[in-house]
């Protein structure tokens, strides 16, 4: 990316990603058997060993007052920087690093507070260090429970008795913290006893238990002991950043480069998804139409065990190397050749290593791309063709473009080519599902209105700074309009940005009917300015609906809305995010509706309550959101194995009874209740381990999946014919469309 250029977005405010994920942090390490001495753990596991802090460096000073500069001059509400923002930065790093309480003392955080009201004055100074002072404390402690935990799993499980009733206590970001080591190991005893427990329930021996979860914790060690200063600079930096608002970030050159990859949906490299695997980095699987595909060398298995440049570049070892440095190494220009001590995957050492040279190339992330499918409807006697297109984000290849390649990526053009062939195929609406659509492109939220429109505004933008409350209409200049038919656009809670500026600009035409749930209320506009050293997203601006409200914290709110699953949590959405901008409104511009929508929305209404409360998959997802708003309210999980067996089989009993009356009202095959169960999940949250990544998004708390499938004893036919139920709120969606247009047919006029 060039150092000139500054591109705008409405950045994702959902956790699914928006790009493929190419380094995947799944590590296991060699075990110690249950046979081997506790001295000898003892020594191996010694913190003076294992903790080394980090220092940070001269670049991370200078970025550091380089981003102050950026946020004080360019942010949409002007910054402060000051001794209030330096205490938002500390209790947000705090949180970030341990929002669980589970590795700081009481007495390390009072210590801490020397820098609650100097953080600000240290930024100013070209300096980091109250960041990395906090980081490196954190790191030793996590190191220290790792080590606890490890001597719990390997030399202690024989003595736990699940006979006694004591709980785990689950929500702890209220909690205060531990006021010594021994208060923080009970609340850690309870929680590897937990894990122990979940074990046992799945019907583990205790060899097997042991084995399992001294791998997981030794594991997590290996990958914390990899932490280095890049990680905390990208910590504290993005915690600077988000003190201002939750939506302003920073990101070092190599987040910077998986960000922008992102955005484009395609990156240059060989087309491979990575994991590690025993300090190896093992090939998951090959990016269909990328090189290493193509190729036909590499398979799904093989370990990568050294990383050579071009066609003569001496090899490189890379076993026991961080994931994202062998991935870094990997990456490259396209047409550049990258070499890879390869040991195939029915190999049984590195003996068999060979060395394939692939030549890097542009590897489509093809899976966030816009995509279509035609529902059969058969509805009051007349059969319907409902075109859906899927859209999980608003992306644009701008670097692409900027080079003039003809095929870059764009969602518009995507979608222009996705309605081209639903019209070819005579499909009688189209409902737009932009459901876990987190934003993207401003640009393309724009074009991708006009799709739909003939010309007009689409979206206002009020700036700030040296344009501080000017207000601009963005619009469709192209009369060209490439659908024309009956549309809905279907929305949830984790729809955002872009998605807020469609489905809005749709409504208020009322081009379209809007159906779903609450939309995310993410209103601010972010742009990604290039600095020295990585590039900061800045919220510049605020957007408004052509009809002068805001999105922002009220979001979008559907003409017919669905029950969704989100609805079951109070922490998703832009009014639960602290330091989120306040809701505001500016003046309307002049538009002229397509239809008279909203005078048919009673009864579109109406008729669509009338089919969900008869509808076994709304009853369904009614029940569901309730069961799991129950689950939510529990603070505590008991340790004692007869009261949890008892819990799970009664909660797989309700769940199971609520799925086998919604198959028997769809008429479906019933399933057959299994007493004993063979598998359980644990539900002890992992371990919190620093992270590369630091989001702002919240949690996807699950899918939309309405059909249970654990325990599953159905036949091969019963399962095919499972898997070809159709989405109940597509259904529904396109059961509303149906509506609508006979309603139109009896007469009810266009507004134009």
């Amino acid at each position: 990316m060039s150092s000139n250029f500054i591109s705008l977005w409405l950045i994702a405010s959902s956790r699914r990603s928006i790009i493929t994920l190419f380094a995947i942090l799944i590590c296991s390490t060699s075990t110690l058997t249950a046979q081997e001495d506790v001295s000898q753990l003892n020594t191996v596991l010694e913190i003076d060993s294992l903790f080394k802090p980090l220092e940070s460096k001269e670049v991370h000073g200078a970025t550091a007052a380089n981003l102050l500069q950026e946020l004080q001059t360019k942010h949409y509400s002007g910054v402060e920087i000051n001794d209030n923002f330096s205490s938002v930065v500390f209790d947000s790093y705090l949180d970030i690093l341990d929002g669980s309480h589970l590795y700081f003392l009481k007495d390390d955080v009072d210590d801490l507070s020397v820098y609650r009201y100097s953080i600000d004055d240290t930024l100013k100074q070209n300096s980091v260090e109250p960041g990395f002072e906090i980081y490196n404390l954190y790191y030793k402690r996590i190191l220290e429970r790792l080590i606890y935990a490890i001597d719990r799993v390997e030399n202690h499980i024989p003595e736990m008795d699940f006979t006694v009733d004591e709980y785990m206590e689950l929500d702890r970001d209220e909690a205060p913290y531990a006021a010594s080591i021994e208060e923080l190991d009970e609340i850690w005893r309870r929680r590897i006893k937990n894990s122990v427990l979940g074990l046992r329930l799945t019907g583990d021996s205790s060899d097997e238990i042991l084995e399992k979860l001294s791998k997981r914790y030794r594991n997590q060690l290996s990958q914390v002991l990899k932490t280095n200063d890049r990680d905390i600079f990208q910590a504290y930096l993005s915690t600077v950043a988000k003190a201002v608002d939750p939506h302003t970030a920073y990101f070092s050159p190599r987040d910077s480069q998986n960000f922008n990859m992102g955005l484009s949906l395609s990156l240059q490299g060989i087309g491979a998804q990575l994991q590690s695997e025993d300090e190896y980095t093992k090939i998951v699987e090959l990016i269909k139409g990328g090189p290493a595909e193509r190729g036909n060398e590499l398979k799904a298995g093989d370990r990568i065990i050294g990383i050579g440049q071009g066609v003569d570049g001496d090899i490189e070892d890379v076993v026991g190397m961080r994931l994202d440095d062998v991935v870094s190494q990997i990456r490259g220009e396209k047409g550049t050749v990258v070499r890879l001590n390869v040991i195939p995957v029915d190999a049984v050492s590195e003996s068999s290593a060979t060395i394939i040279n692939i030549t890097r190339d542009t590897v489509k992330l093809e899976d966030q791309s816009a995509k279509k499918e035609v529902i059969e409807l058969s509805y009051n006697d007349r059969n319907y063709k409902i075109g859906v297109i899927d859209l999980p984000t608003f992306y644009f290849d701008f670097e692409a473009a900027a080079r003039g390649d003809e095929d870059f990526k764009s969602s518009t053009r995507d979608v222009r080519a996705l309605l081209e062939e639903l019209k070819n195929e005579s499909v009688d609406a189209v409902v737009v599902d932009l459901r876990n659509n987190g934003g993207g492109s401003l640009s393309e939220a724009n074009q991708l209105v006009g799709l739909f429109i003939e010309t007009g505004a689409t979206v206002q933008i009020r700036y700030s700074g040296i344009r501080n409350g000017f207000t601009r209409s963005f619009g469709d200049n192209d009369p060209e309009v490439a659908y024309s038919g009956p549309l809905a656009v279907l929305v949830n809670r984790t729809s955002a940005s872009a998605s807020e500026i469609f489905a809005g600009a749709i409504q208020d035409y009322q081009r379209g009917v809007v159906l779903g749930s609450q939309t995310f209320g993410k209103g601010t506009v972010q742009e990604i300015i290039p600095m020295d050293y990585g590039q900061v997203k800045l919220t510049r601006s605020k957007f408004y609906r052509i009809s002068g409200a805001s999105t922002q914290h009220r979001g979008v709110i559907p003409d017919i809305e669905f029950p969704d699953i989100y609805d079951a949590y109070e922490d998703i959405g832009e009014s639960s995010l602290d330091g989120a901008l306040p809701w505001d409104t500016v003046r309307p511009v002049e538009y002229r509706p397509y239809h008279s929508i909203q005078a048919i929305v009673p009864e579109l209404k109406a008729l669509h309550e009338q089919r969900a409360l008869e509808s076994p998959d709304f009853i369904y997802l009614e029940d569901q959101i309730a069961r799991t708003k129950q689950f939510r309210m529990r603070e505590e999980l008991s340790l004692n194995e007869e009261i949890v067996k008892e819990e799970r089989e009664t909660n797989r009993r309700v769940e199971f009874d609520a799925e086998n009356i919604r198959r028997f009202s769809k008429g479906l095959p019933l399933r057959e209740w299994i007493a004993e169960t063979t598998e359980a999940d644990s539900e002890e949250e992992p371990a919190e381990l620093p992270s590369d990544e630091l989001t702002e998004e919240p949690s996807n708390p699950t899918n939309n999946e309405l059909i249970v499938t654990e325990n599953d004893e159905s036949t091969p036919e019963e399962v095919e014919e499972e898997e070809e139920e159709k989405d109940p709120l597509l259904l529904e969606s396109g059961k509303i469309l149906a509506d609508f247009m006979a309603i139109n047919e009896r007469g009810v006029t266009s507004a134009r």
